[in-house]
């Protein structure tokens, strides 16, 4: 009997316990791992999946980008004549179409001027000259070719430099040259002397008045009376004809003459001959934008269907798409489809929708052409095209413009009821009336005399600014004020400035800022004696100016000087309104807002693909269900390891059992013929 157990078991045991236990596991492990490495495979392929989505949103986008943009449908061409008195340089977007017909009789000249009387044999010797010199612009008329009576121009910002007694020519070129006024300065030599020019920009009033203060600066002076610098090119504008029109411009480059057409006036042309240009609406780009689009789409169409559904391959064999079955990306996907064929969001008439222009959308999904509709579209609404595509705002109040701010991404396409309650004003101080009656002109110019004064604009002070000239009226002297402080080096530092009004009524000036709102204010914070005859003092109280106030759709808005903003997170946030005068009494108006057909469908495929937006939080979702099959993978081989073991131990006390039975039969031999009272044959 224990001769079979042995012979059953093997003696010894013969059993490759190793092998046997490594397959025994190995049977253990694999439906496990089956089922872990099909998971695996499928969201792997979810991943891929997303990053083909991804990669067909990007490049459908890029169709979109020229549609999103107005100019597309106001793109012109022109035809200029080949002549080398004027030359064409740029057709804008939208530019005024039709036919023109210019005549160039002048050019535009800059004033030069050359201080001969302080001509020097080293340009950088120092001059020996102290004090100030104030260079206003503005119009010489002229009286047999002299220069006699000077209008200041008001859009100009006077220059004053600080000469000291080491400045040389070169020194004072220096200091005009960065001050970056719109004139040059530079030192020439003539004969065998050295001598200072002074180039102001073109145009008739653009000319320069030198005023001066001090010690041995009288060379450098050009102003009535005292016109010691030469000029030796008088400032004059260019004279044009278009279509018969006589018109002047400062510049010879030319921008506003024909709405989006800039020209370069070269020389003058023959008398009475004219140029002849056309200017026509450009349609080319638009209807090769739109084709485009409709093929981008239709590739977007095609590779996310194969995508989220099932195709055969060239075997007929049924292929599932890496994200089949994903409602995600699904949605997204219809979504997009969805806004394609509807009706565009905010839109206020024209063109609504892709069908106006003859585009459809087919049973599978494709987009097609109705070429008839297209060329319809075309030839009879092209300037409903634009409204359509692009994006489009607009108010109902002539003193509010709609803008799109930094986080117009999320404003919500619509239509808002606005009302403004506040209208933005700028703060602004009155002097007293004049005391100068002008019956002889004011001179400032007089060592003794001292009319100088400080101000501070919205919060900056000015430094020291002294009037040095002679004025025949309140008008000049008021346009000189306004020059004198807008040049102040403080002031343009920080970028403010003022306006200042002469009321005839009261003869009393006015100071007002330039800027809206509650940092708008405006004071004297020094005035000599002598500038009470000209109403100013420090006394004067001004009056601060005031925030924009109104709301949107009810809800009160943020005002910030001429702008009104829409309460954060509210339907309208990201659009900013700029309110001008007189918007108040307009009463309640309405504001409307569409990002256009690109527009939408770009700002939707932004939301996609963001940082948070549904691909990345899917794709997030996926790569964790990745980590996690990672772990139970490692928890699957530590189960195997201590299954592993458990067979291993379990063989091994087999082993042991089998060991002790060989031990025992060897025994049990012949144990017959030990036995007492055993017969034996």
């Amino acid at each position: 009997m224990a001769d079979n157990i042995i012979s059953s078991l093997g003696a010894g045991s013969g059993i490759d316990i190793k092998t046997l236990v490594t397959q025994l596991t190995a049977v253990e492990r694999a439906p496990k791992e089956q089922r872990l490495d099909a998971r695996k495979e499928s969201l792997e392929a979810q991943i891929s999946g997303y990053g083909q989505l991804r990669s067909a949103f990007d490049t459908f986008k890029g169709s979109l980008t020229p549609l999103s943009n107005g100019d597309l449908f106001n793109a012109r061409s022109a035809t200029v004549p080949n002549s080398d008195v004027i030359t064409a340089n740029r057709v804008e977007p939208g530019a005024q179409t039709g036919s023109y017909s210019i005549e160039v009789q002048e050019v535009a000249r800059a004033q030069t001027l050359a201080i001969g009387g302080a001509a020097q044999t080293d340009p950088k010797a120092a001059l020996g000259a102290s004090g100030s010199m104030t260079i206003r612009f503005g119009a010489w008329t002229d009286a047999d070719g002299n220069p006699q009576a000077f209008a200041a121009n008001d859009d100009r910002t006077a220059l004053t430099l600080n000469i000291s007694n080491t400045d040389s020519l070169e020194d004072i070129a220096s200091k005009i040259n960065a001050a970056d006024s719109g004139m040059q300065a530079a030192v020439i030599k003539v004969d065998d002397q050295y001598q200072l020019t002074l180039t102001a920009d073109s145009g008739r009033n653009n000319a320069m008045e030198i005023s001066t203060s001090g010690t041995n600066l009288e060379a450098f002076s050009f102003k009535d009376g005292a016109l010691n610098a030469n000029q030796t090119q008088a400032a004059q504008d260019a004279q044009l004809k278009i279509n018969g029109l006589a018109v002047t411009r400062e510049s010879n480059e030319i921008d506003d003459l024909i709405e989006g057409f800039s020209f370069t006036v070269n020389k003058k042309g023959t008398a009475g001959e004219s140029l002849n240009f056309s200017i026509t609406a450009d349609k080319t780009a638009a209807d090769q934008a739109i084709r485009d689009f409709v093929e981008a789409y239709n590739s977007f169409q095609k590779t996310t269907q194969e995508l989220v559904g099932y195709t055969r391959d060239e075997d007929d064999n049924l292929v599932r798409g890496g994200l089949a079955g994903d409602s995600t990306a699904r949605t997204m996907i219809n979504r997009m489809r969805e806004q394609i064929g509807g009706i565009l969001p905010g839109a206020q008439g024209g063109f609504t929708a892709l069908t106006n222009l003859g585009i459809r959308t087919e049973r599978d999904g494709s987009l097609t052409i109705n070429e008839t509709d297209f060329k319809n579209a075309f030839d009879n609404n092209f300037d409903l095209l634009e409204g359509l595509f692009a994006s489009k705002m607009s108010s109902t109040n002539s003193a509010v413009e709609v803008k799109a701010g930094t986080f117009a991404s999320r404003a919500v396409a619509g239509t808002y009821d606005v009302e403004i309650t506040q209208d933005p004003t700028r703060g602004q101080i009155a002097g007293n009336a004049l005391t100068h009656d002008f019956s002889a002109p004011l001179d400032t110019s007089d060592p003794a005399a001292d009319y100088s004064f400080n101000i501070n604009v919205d919060g900056t002070n000015s430094g020291l600014i002294k009037l040095t000239g002679t004025y025949a009226n309140a008008d000049e002297l008021r346009a000189d004020l306004q020059a004198r402080i807008n040049g102040d080096s403080n002031l343009r530092a920080a970028g403010v400035a003022v306006d200042v009004e002469y009321d005839t009524g009261t003869n009393q000036f006015n100071f007002v800022s330039r800027e809206y709102g509650s940092i708008s204010k405006v004071s004297f914070t020094s005035a000599s004696t002598q500038m009470a005859e000209l109403g100013i003092e420090t006394a004067l109280t001004g009056t601060q100016g005031l925030d924009v106030k109104g709301t949107i759709n009810g809800v009160e808005g943020f005002g910030a000087g001429n702008v009104l903003l829409p309460d954060v997170d509210s339907p309208a946030y990201g659009l900013n309104l700029t309110v001008g005068a007189g918007a108040t009494a307009q009463g309640k108006f309405q504001i409307s807002f569409s990002r256009g057909v690109a527009g939408e469908l770009a700002n939707m495929i932004d939301n996609f693909v963001g940082s948070t937006g549904s691909i990345k939080t899917r794709e997030s979702s996926i790569q964790k269900q990745l980590d996690g099959i990672k772990e139970e993978r490692s928890a699957l081989d530590r189960r195997m390891e201590g299954f592993q073991a458990r067979l291993m131990s379990q063989f091994m006390a087999m082993e042991n059992i089998v060991s002790s039975l060989k031990d025992t039969g060897s025994q049990l031999d012949g144990i017959n013929d030990r036995l007492p009272f055993t017969a034996s044959n």
